[in-house]
Formats: C-alpha cells, sequence, structure tokens
C-alpha cells in the first residue's frame, strides 16, 4: 500500500484541495483516511481550510479521523435535503465521504474547528429491513480526552448513519460555544444530536430529520425500518447540563422521541414540528432556580408507540416553570409508519412542576381530557382551545 507525501501549499485565501494532498476517489479507504489525517496534523499549527473537492461517487475513506484544533473541513454543499445523485447508479455524489467502517468513529472534533458542505454516506445500511440495520458508531464526535470549544457544524447531510453527531462530555472535561446548524438525516439510532455538559449557549439551528432525505438516489426508509427506529425509544434531539440552550427550526419525523430537556438544563425551544413520535417534548427539572424553559410556535404530531396511554405530546417532569406558547398539537394516521392514529392526552405534568399554557390548541387525543396534571403540579391555561 502506497501513502501520498503529504506537502502543504496553501492558496492566499488558506485553502487546499485534499486531492492535493493524497485524498482521491481512486485510493484505497485506508490510503484516504492516512493522507487526510496527515494533512489535518500538518495543517493544525497554521489554521486553514481542506477543501472536500466534488468528485463522482464520493471518496472511500476509513473512520478515526481526528480533526485538529482550527483547522476546517469544506464541501461544496448546503444540507442536501432528499440527497445529490449519480446520473448511472444509485448513490449521491459531490463532497463526499463514502464510509463502511463499523469499528470507529468517523470524525473526532478538537476546538476551534469547522465542518461544512459536507455529506456523509454508509452505502452499506440497510434502508428496507429493521432487522439488518447495521450499529455504526457516531459520524462526528467530540474529542474525549479534552474539553471542546468553538465548534461549528454546518450545512451537513448524513445518509443511512446511525447516529449523527455526539457531543457528550464526560467528567472533567466540557463542552462550549458548539453550534449545529442546517444538518439534515435520518439516524437508525434515532439520535442525530446529543449535547452534555455544554456550559456556554449551544445552539441547534435549522435541522431536520426525515426518512425521505435519501430519495432522490431511491433509498427512501421502509415502514419496517422506521418502526424499528420508532421502537428504540430514543430522542432525535438530546440535551442535559447545558446553559440557556438555543434551539430554533427543528424538525423531526418517525422516531419515538422528538427531544429531551434533561434534568439539568434550560434555555428556548421555537418554530418546531416533531411529527410521528410517540413523545415530542419530554422536559425534566432538578431544582427551580435556573430549571425554566420557554417554548413557542410549534406543533407536534404524536401517534405512535406501543400502547396509546404513553403517548405524550407534551410530557414534564421534577421541577421548574415551563411556559408553552402557541403549540398545535393533532393527529392521525400515516401511511410511512405503524400509527396508533391518535395521542393519549396533550399534556402531562408530574412531580412539582409548574407549566403555563397560552394560545396552545388541543386536538387528537383520545382521553376524556386533554391535561393530565399530579396533584403536586401546577398548570395555568390561558386562550387555549
Amino acid at each position: 500500500m502506497a501513502f501520498f507525501a503529504v506537502t502543504l501549499t496553501v492558496d492566499a485565501q488558506g485553502w487546499i484541495s485534499v486531492q492535493e494532498v493524497g485524498v482521491l476517489p481512486t485510493n484505497t479507504a485506508e490510503e484516504n483516511r492516512k493522507n487526510l489525517q496527515e494533512a489535518i496534523n500538518k495543517m493544525s499549527p497554521l489554521g486553514g481550510v481542506l477543501y472536500v473537492e466534488p468528485v463522482k461517487g464520493g471518496y472511500p475513506i476509513q473512520g478515526g479521523i481526528i480533526l485538529r484544533r482550527n483547522v476546517t473541513l469544506q464541501g461544496a454543499h448546503g444540507p442536501t435535503g432528499r440527497g445529490t445523485a449519480l446520473p448511472d447508479r444509485s448513490g449521491p455524489t459531490g463532497s463526499l465521504f463514502v464510509i463502511y467502517d463499523r469499528e470507529n468513529p468517523f470524525l473526532t472534533v478538537e476546538s476551534a474547528t469547522q465542518v461544512r458542505g459536507i455529506q456523509f454516506f454508509y452505502p452499506d445500511q440497510t434502508w428496507q429491513d429493521g432487522s439488518k440495520i447495521i450499529p455504526y458508531p457516531t459520524t462526528i464526535r467530540m474529542a474525549t480526552d479534552q474539553s471542546v470549544q468553538g465548534v461549528t457544524l454546518s450545512c451537513l447531510t448524513f445518509y443511512g448513519e446511525y447516529m449523527a453527531m455526539d457531543f457528550r462530555a464526560k467528567t472533567p472535561y466540557i463542552c462550549e460555544q458548539i453550534l449545529f446548524e442546517h444538518c439534515y438525516g435520518y439516524p437508525l439510532s434515532g439520535q442525530f444530536i446529543a449535547i452534555d455538559r455544554c456550559y456556554d449557549v449551544p445552539r441547534i439551528l435549522h435541522c431536520h430529520v426525515n426518512p425521505a432525505n435519501m430519495r432522490e438516489f431511491k433509498r427512501t426508509f421502509k415502514r419496517d425500518v422506521i418502526d424499528t427506529v420508532v421502537r428504540s425509544k430514543t430522542y432525535t434531539y438530546w440535551i442535559d447540563h447545558t446553559d440557556n440552550a438555543q434551539l430554533m427550526d427543528l424538525f423531526t419525523f418517525g422516531v419515538y422521541g422528538g427531544i429531551y430537556l434533561g434534568n439539568e438544563t434550560y434555555g428556548q425551544l421555537t418554530n418546531f414540528n416533531f411529527d410521528c413520535v410517540s413523545l415530542g417534548i419530554h422536559k425534566l427539572g432538578s431544582q427551580w432556580k435556573n430549571r425554566n424553559w420557554q417554548i413557542a410556535q410549534g406543533s407536534i404530531i404524536a401517534n405512535v408507540g406501543e400502547r396509546l396511554e404513553d403517548v405524550h405530546p407534551i410530557l414534564i417532569e421534577g421541577k421548574g416553570h415551563t411556559s408553552v406558547t402557541n403549540v398545535e398539537c393533532f393527529s392521525g394516521d400515516n401511511g410511512a409508519l405503524t400509527t396508533l392514529g391518535a395521542s393519549w392526552d396533550f399534556i402531562t405534568v408530574r412531580d412539582e412542576a409548574s407549566v403555563t399554557l397560552t394560545a396552545c390548541r388541543m386536538q387528537g387525543y383520545k382521553a376524556e381530557n386533554p391535561i393530565h396534571v399530579s396533584s403536586t403540579a401546577q398548570l395555568q391555561t390561558i386562550g387555549c382551545k
């Protein structure tokens, strides 16, 4: 196996094509991994951009890559919500990494890094048979041996991933100033983005999870696969131990949970649609001082699960206050997956939590009352219907 002798000759803007450092569509996956890693290592002290030059069918590449601090991986694409498509066979094309590795996370990022405009494709992943789902390691994760700060993940598309992005820091490390924006996919674990121990304003903006994201190259996920994802009982967006999280314009379809707001979080969730879920919003809180959420401008279609009594558009537990404004819930059937056709209620509130509902619309539920509140919790409604 011959590896490329990597030398860096960047242009005036600090960019260099990955092809110039030996990442080629004709290479083996291991050759491309080795050459890309060597280029990243050499670019780290300089800062700069490795441009993932578009090629027909993309670049085969092995996982285990570490994106060292100060380096950007840049592709040519915005998120491609239905997929790019080859003219002569099924598959995407362009600024594309083609991944077969079942042992290693594809990309581990350090501080002050960016990944933009790139597609990630797992061609061996099933889209027809839920029993054959391959549990690939996470596509992008934070470094596990250090704190990670100042990461931008933008305009990324994932095809056949198991989990897209994992930023759950483990003590003694933290992550801060992490931005996820315009990222599209359909994770077969049900988990798209997870954040833990992020103590300076994590942002998840304009992200879209949909099983039709490979429609252009004819790999739309079948009902059996989507039903299997629902049975995993995970959440598309999962956060805990975060300060003032900013979550805006989020969509998911065909998963168990839309979003999990853990015991040690507070922040704002606005402009969202959680479609064909069992739990839309699951909010917890460990105390009263700052475990409060402002949730507004959204819709939830809760209609899947094992038992109708467990299907809740909104479930709030623990302590803290939640303000819910202009959130609509409705239900019904959908041919893309197995549904129950309704939710049990609109909201269930447990423990000592307090909630204010303003201008919310509640329909499509089967319980006698759309609101269930424990004797120790408090709920106020204003202009709800």
